[in-house]
């Protein structure tokens, strides 16, 4: 099966601070002020130029930021996406065990989202493309040497040149977040998660882990956070992600959460918009 493939050609423009050139000597951003006039300016001014490229990067971003507040009215589908590793080959039990959930998911109704790559992101579209009709195998890759192109069982991706914009993306179209057992990028994911629900840029997010290898991270981050004077997090923080030693518990909990997404998007549904107040013109 060929994946529907949607080149992000905007986002990976939007690249991380570090893209923004700032070097010493470069004049401080206030004096960008002074060149947003129609005066034209040489390419040899190296200063201006660099500014110039930093104050539309920068306006750029803003303008991406503010068209991903812009949500849908109503959505059929609730999504989920599942972090895990790579590594993880076809038969052993981790990705039987994630195919099955990502099955199980799809029969609710629910999309499957991965990054789209080999081994427990393989497992979870396969799980998902064995349920046709019911949900969306997605993949959101990002272009790395060694993975060059998506799994058989992605029928709809995204590409992206640059971590930092696929995991905005994984932010803004999923419901819920279930963590298989991964490696150092599945960890960033999950971090990065965390970390947005606990400055509540996400909310009513779950965010399950599933295994035995999450209980110890979230005990190390509490023990080693909270022993510090002054603490370095708040007790409340480690509440967050959901460790849960097996697939069918994650099943549970995003049931449920499916369950309450369900009814609050028809209640919003029944609801008229508002009539719009203003005066009438005359005539």
């Amino acid at each position: 099966m060929k994946a529907d493939t949607h080149k992000c050609k905007l986002l990976p423009l939007i690249q991380p601070l570090d893209f923004i050139p700032f070097f010493p000597g470069t004049p401080a951003m206030k004096d960008v002020a002074s060149y947003r006039t129609n005066d034209t300016v040489s390419l040899v001014d190296e200063p201006q130029v660099r500014d110039i490229v930093a104050e539309a990067v920068l306006g750029l971003w803003d303008v991406v930021n503010s068209l991903t507040r812009l949500r849908p009215s109503q959505r059929d589908h609730y999504r989920v996406s599942l972090f895990g590793s790579a590594r993880i080959q076809p038969g052993s039990f981790g990705y039987e065990e994630t195919k099955r959930c990502a099955a199980a998911l799809a029969k609710l109704g629910c999309d499957i989202i991965t990054g789209g790559g080999p081994g427990l992101m393989q497992a979870a579209n396969e799980g998902a493309a064995s349920v046709p009709g019911r949900a969306k195998s997605i993949g959101i890759r990002v272009d790395l040497p060694f993975e060059q192109e998506v799994n058989s069982f992605v029928g709809q991706a995204f590409e992206h040149r640059t971590f930092f914009t696929r995991l905005h993306q994984f932010v803004l179209v999923s419901d819920a977040f279930v963590v298989a057992p991964g490696g150092i990028g599945t960890v960033l994911e999950t971090l990065m998660i965390w970390q947005l629900l606990q400055v509540s840029h996400l909310g009513d997010t779950p965010l399950i882990l599933v295994g035995d290898m999450w209980p110890g991270l979230v005990d190390w981050a509490r023990k080693s956070m909270l022993a510090s004077d002054p603490p370095l997090a708040s007790p409340e923080d480690f509440d967050i992600p959901q460790c849960v030693s097996n697939v069918d518990e994650a099943i549970t909990l995003i049931r449920e959460h499916n369950s309450k997404w369900r009814k609050e998007h028809a209640a919003k549904s029944n609801v008229k918009p508002r009539a719009r107040k203003g005066k009438r013109r005359s005539g």
